[in-house]
């Protein structure tokens, strides 16, 4: 029973302090799970990354699922998973029922510009940290400057690409 509210107060400190979405929660990833608490090796956290982007549903909410199934079972991935949840639904409740009262505040304003240049730093992160794991020889980097030409110049569906990826990686790898 340990391990899984360890798991619980580690995964809603990353939902607590994760502005941005599930790319700007990686470096918190990388540093509680990986480097501090050494629960994945960063392989696994590539591969867990690959996973939840493959999946439905958000990012960090899959990301969680799996590294807690990892580390304790069912259990495991039903904690992980209220863990990096619930802190977004705390917050959004508040705001809810405080928005109006605060909607023209220049002081919510101004700290919105403030916290967006740090969501990208962190999306920035995200980026080095996934490529360190997904760029493994030339091969890969070529893959991974179509797949960007793709997507970002001819606007490929990101599904298809997901689906002409995992093709190739059979063809290429295999």
């Amino acid at each position: 029973m340990n391990l899984l509210v360890e798991i619980f107060l580690v995964f809603f400190k990353i939902g607590l302090f994760s502005f941005g979405g599930g790319y700007a929660m990686m470096p918190l990833f990388e540093k509680e799970i990986i480097n501090g608490l050494h629960w994945i090796s960063y392989s696994d956290f590539i591969d867990i990354v690959a996973i939840a982007q493959t999946t439905p549903g958000p990012f960090a909410v899959n990301s969680a699922t799996f590294i807690g199934n990892k580390l304790a079972g069912f259990w495991g991935s039903v904690v992980a998973t209220l863990g990096v949840t619930l802190p977004s639904f705390i917050i959004m409740s508040i705001i809810f029922l405080t928005i109006n009262k605060f909607r023209d505040s220049n002081a919510i304003k101004v700290s919105i510009r403030g916290i967006r240049p740090v969501v990208l730093a962190l999306v920035l992160a995200a980026v080095v940290t996934i490529g360190k794991g997904a760029i493994i020889d030339y091969k890969s980097i070529i893959i991974a400057i179509v797949a960007f030409i793709l997507v970002r110049v001819k606007k490929l569906n990101p599904i298809l690409l997901m689906a002409v990826g995992f093709l190739v990686g059979i063809v290429i790898y295999r």
